[in-house]
């Protein structure tokens, strides 16, 4: 998914020791209905994109401990 420039923001779970970091596009959910997400590791790298709906099962299911720690 190719998007044009956009405010990324960094997850609040992510910790300043880096790891596992994940970015997401609020302004762009709005303008465009789509959940972007990427590795704040590699700003460059792919983009995916997630319907609202979508994304906001995968939330709830992360919240309610749905997926084993790897």
């Amino acid at each position: 998914m190719k998007i044009g420039p956009t405010q990324w923001i960094k997850s609040s779970y992510s910790s300043a020791e880096g790891g596992n970091c994940l970015e997401w596009a609020p302004t762009y959910v709005k303008a465009a209905g789509v959940v972007p997400v990427r590795d704040s590791k590699e700003p460059h790298g792919p983009t995916l994109g997630f319907s609202t709906a979508a994304w906001t099962s995968f939330v709830g299911g992360v919240q309610r401990g749905d997926f084993p720690k790897a």
